[in-house]
């Protein structure tokens, strides 16, 4: 039996070559919202006539006007309706009186089908017309039974007669067919001869209908005029999917923390995080919400033991509640939080099923405990809410206080602004506003990393997408042709990228790609290579291990290992430009140019539109020692490591290889940097070992083992996302940069402060860093003492704050100033540490981070830390530095100078005659 929405779409058309709609039959357009619906047949202006889905353990095939089912010339198809409908061959078929002559259809093409005024036992096959208004919980009761059930109808005639707001919600055939995702609609879809379809086809992106969810979004902010959303916790963003699914909450730029949907025959509620739902400043929106979701049921809310908090809420306001461990019977409305997915099955077919869900919560933390996992697939709330079209996304929320969004502003939905989008690519013209269109580029790229898999709702927006870009091309974009953040050009970018990483194939898209990307006209080799990686990192963090291979752009590569380590918590990452530009004004690049997935199983297939070097990530703590890694589909890159790689070897790669990045290694740093600028290295020998020679430094004063645990790393970019370099892992320089990190001559010469400065950032540590005093301060002490100690470059000349006569200066402005803390920072700050080093030598401050590294019961704020530093700095060098630290404007205690009073005066005490009175 067919089972995945290709297979079935097969059965369905078997045999069927052409379409002959009777004309005297007005279709309504079929709207199709859940994840297990496809439609079957779409005319010429992209409206659904006919659609299939399945619900519970039976399925449905819908028709936009019940003529279809009586019309003899479409016998092929409604055969193999039947047959795809049956749980089982030779499953009985019965036909509502409403249809007649299809009985006679069948039984022509040899079904034994017969008249039957109710679906009765769910073993079969049922057919009907979709305005009997009494067979309701029947017919819903039939198909999540096992049932099929055949089904047409139009709406347009009801909707003239009862309202074109109540079609959705009240025509008796969406009272059915809405648990499965099919709505009848009140729009008139053309007729005129159809195309047969070789595969499913494409789910439209917009269907207009008379029922305004506007309506609900009034009653749902009724007598509210601000949304304080303060609750002492950071909430996620909300992104709102669905085609019935839309905002509530919003920031300025258009960030939901609110949102609500309708679902098959209930309704949905969803706050960005649990604590709205508890908070008294919410009681009148958590009020309207309630009785949103109710419908006017008169049945019990249960809320979750979790959320206890809301109890009192709503026994204030009369509502009868029930404290409940689980979703249970009877109840009306259901609350709870969004942290676990042990019943997403149950939820999803209550609230199908008229229920009412009010839930709440964020995802960035599960997505910051569960890294390289996407938090649209992964993260439980989202395993029951992405069906509703709603998602919970780790990008996190500013809590405030928020005005009600105005219509116009909370108009704003991913499904009308990708169509509007697609209307501006196709047409080169038109107006898309600047804040929809940023807030597009972000929700799409959200709503790509919803897996796909077989759900026609993903897989018809993705074929949609890749069309969009195929049609319209990449920009190329580059230093010297920049993009705004909130132009076409770059949600073009963030759409490709996030396409491309969901594993549509984008290599049509890739061709011509310019700045920074391998020609995509170089093919990779078609035998596999393979590379071997040491899989020990004894360090605390993850580590990147270098293949020395690269992925071509828009292509895949298939990367193995041994099936004893798959499931290791290994990952492969494509690239290594990590900085997100997101937030960027300007682009030179796309925002993210990187991918990265988890190591499951023994093969996997991975690529980035954008192409990159191939690392393979080994978790802190691995031990999986020597490892051999099998790539196919990627190229070697120039990669020389100091003491293993021989100058031929060196010499042969960076002239031939295609890759457009390279490194140079040795067991403590790794250096990334443009190809073009290593073939005039001739030997990195001597810059690799005076590299070595400053990193042994940076260990030796932060007390750290040599060799690192594992290698730093510098990678140069066109662009980054803060600063003119910024620190972490990797270390970020703009291009710029990239001859002062490979050219001893220069570092011996003219010094190397910017890159020791960020590695410094790396040593920094809570116990003794005093942020914001210290953050660009402490970090300077490395940028000195590698000047000093391994290039011979004094302090003085190795920058120009540091002269003589600026050091002299900046004591004087500050004591003048009173000595203020808030005017100690950068080179104020660092001026103490100097004074005190010129006094006592760089051991006192290794034997401190060293000892730092032991310590427990470190405070946790910078008075209580600053006087620990204070204390334990005196009693290294044996003097009582309180009065020197008090002159700085330090706020010590006056215990901890009573404490130091017992030590000798610091007598070349440079700030002595400054100490303020105490």
């Amino acid at each position: 039996m067919a089972t995945t929405p290709a297979a079935a779409f097969e059965a369905l058309m078997h045999g069927v070559t052409s379409w002959h709609f009777p004309q005297s039959a007005v279709p309504c357009e079929l709207l199709l919202t859940g994840e297990a619906t496809f439609p079957v047949v779409v005319n010429g202006k992209g409206q659904v006539l006919i659609a299939a889905s399945s619900y519970g353990r039976g399925r449905l095939v819908v028709v936009a006007h019940e003529g279809y089912l009586l019309e003899a010339s479409l016998a092929p198809f409604l055969l193999n309706a039947v047959g795809w409908l049956r749980p089982s061959p030779g499953a009985p078929v019965g036909v509502h009186s409403s249809l007649d002559p299809l009985v006679s259809i069948l039984q022509g093409s040899g079904v034994a089908a017969r008249l039957q005024p109710e679906p009765g036992d769910p073993s079969g096959v049922y057919c009907i017309n979709a305005y009997n208004e009494t067979l309701t919980a029947q017919l819903t009761q039939f198909v999540k039974c096992g049932g099929g059930l055949l089904i047409g109808g139009q709406a347009w005639y009801w909707a003239s007669q009862h309202g074109g707001d109540k079609v959705l919600s009240w025509f008796p055939g969406n009272r059915v067919t809405s648990v499965a995702g099919v709505y009848f609609t009140d729009t008139y879809a053309d007729s005129s001869p159809c195309k047969v379809s070789k595969k499913v086809p494409t789910i439209p992106l917009l269907v207009r209908c008379g029922e305004d969810i506007r309506q609900d979004q009034h009653q749902l902010l009724e007598g509210i005029s601000e949304l304080d959303i303060v609750t002492g916790g950071i909430p996620s963003q909300l992104l709102v999917h669905g085609a019935l699914a839309f905002p509530l909450g919003l920031d300025a730029s258009l960030g939901c923390f609110l949102a609500a949907a309708r679902y098959g025959r209930g309704r949905v509620v969803l706050a960005a995080h649990e604590g709205m739902l508890c908070a008294p400043k919410m009681g009148p929106f958590l009020l309207n919400a309630v009785r949103w979701l109710a419908r006017g049921q008169t049945g019990k809310v249960g809320v979750d033991v979790s959320l206890k908090g809301l109890c009192a809420l709503l026994s204030g306001h009369g509502l009868k509640y029930s404290l409940e461990p689980q979703l249970a019977d009877g109840l009306a409305v259901y609350c709870c939080k969004a942290y676990s997915d042990t019943q997403a099955k149950q939820l999803q077919e209550f609230v199908a099923e008229g229920g009412g869900l009010l839930i709440g919560g964020q995802s960035w933390w599960w997505a910051s405990q569960n890294p390289g996992r996407s938090a649209l697939a992964g993260f439980p709330g989202n395993v029951i809410l992405n069906s509703f079209g709603l998602s919970i996304l780790p990008h996190t929320l500013q809590p405030g206080c928020f005005p009600v969004p105005t219509p116009q502003t909370r108009s704003y939905h991913f499904r009308k602004a990708l169509s509007e989008f697609q209307a501006v690519l196709s047409q080169r013209s038109g107006n898309l506003e600047k804040n929809w269109l940023a807030k597009l580029g972000a929700d799409g790229a959200a709503f790509l990393r919803i897996p796909a898999g077989d759900v026609p709702a993903y897989m018809s927006m993705h074929r949609l997408i890749r069309k969009m870009l195929q049609s319209s091309g990449l920009p190329a974009v580059s230093r010297e042709n920049p993009v705004a953040s909130d132009s076409h050009e770059a949600a073009v970018l963030c759409l490709a990228t996030e396409l491309a990483r969901s594993g549509t194939d984008c290599s049509k898209l890739a061709q011509g790609l310019g700045t920074g990307t391998c020609p995509s006209s170089l093919d990779p080799s078609g035998h596999p290579i393979t590379v071997h990686i040491n899989g020990n990192n004894p360090g605390s963090g993850e580590s990147w291990v270098s293949t020395g291979l690269y992925v071509l752009s828009g292509h895949n590569a298939e990367v193995s290992l041994p099936d004893a380590v798959a499931c290791s918590g290994l990952k492969v990452q494509i690239g290594c430009h990590t900085d997100d530009l997101t937030m960027a004004s300007k682009l030179s690049r796309a925002p993210v140019v990187t991918h990265q997935c988890c190591m499951d199983k023994a093969t996997q297939s991975l690529s980035c539109l954008w192409g990159g070097l191939l690392y393979v990530i080994m978790p802190k703590g691995s031990d999986l020692g020597p490892l051999s890694v099998t790539v196919k589909g990627a190229v070697p890159a120039p990669y020389y490591k100091l003491g293993e790689t021989s100058l031929e070897e060196w010499r042969r790669c960076v002239q031939k290889s295609p890759a457009p990045w390279g490194e140079l290694a040795t067991d403590n740093i790794v250096l990334t940097v443009p190809t073009a600028s290593l073939r005039a290295l001739e030997d990195p020998a001597p810059v690799l070992r005076l590299w070595d020679e400053m990193m042994q430094a940076i260990a030796r004063l932060a007390a750290q083992p040599f060799p690192f645990r594992r290698p730093e790393r510098i990678v140069a970019d066109v662009q980054i996302s803060a600063g003119w370099m910024h620190s972490g892992y990797p270390i970020m320089c703009h291009l710029e940069s990239v001859q002062e990190l490979i050219s001893e001559t220069h570092m011996r010469g003219s010094g190397l402060w910017g890159p020791i400065h960020e590695l410094g950032h790396n040593q920094q540590r809570h116990g003794w860093e005093f942020p914001p005093h210290t953050t660009e301060a402490t970090c300077n002490l490395w940028s000195v003492y590698v000047h000093e100690t391994v290039l011979g470059i004094p302090r003085a000349r190795a920058h120009p704050a540091l002269s003589p006569a600026q050091r002299e200066e900046r004591v004087r402005e500050h004591l003048a100033k009173g000595a203020p803390l808030s005017n100690w920072d950068v080179w104020t700050a660092l001026e103490t540490y100097l004074q005190l080093q010129e006094a006592f030598g760089w051991e006192p401050f290794t034997q401190l981070f060293a000892e730092y590294q032991a310590l427990s019961g470190i405070p946790q704020d910078n008075a209580g830390k600053m006087n620990l530093w204070v204390r334990k700095f005196s009693e290294k060098v044996q003097k009582n530095l309180a009065p020197f630290f008090e002159a700085w404007g330090w706020p010590v205690q006056k215990e901890v100078a009573a404490g130091l009073a017992c030590l000798p005066g610091w007598e070349a005490d440079p700030m002595r005659g400054h100490v303020r009175p105490r």
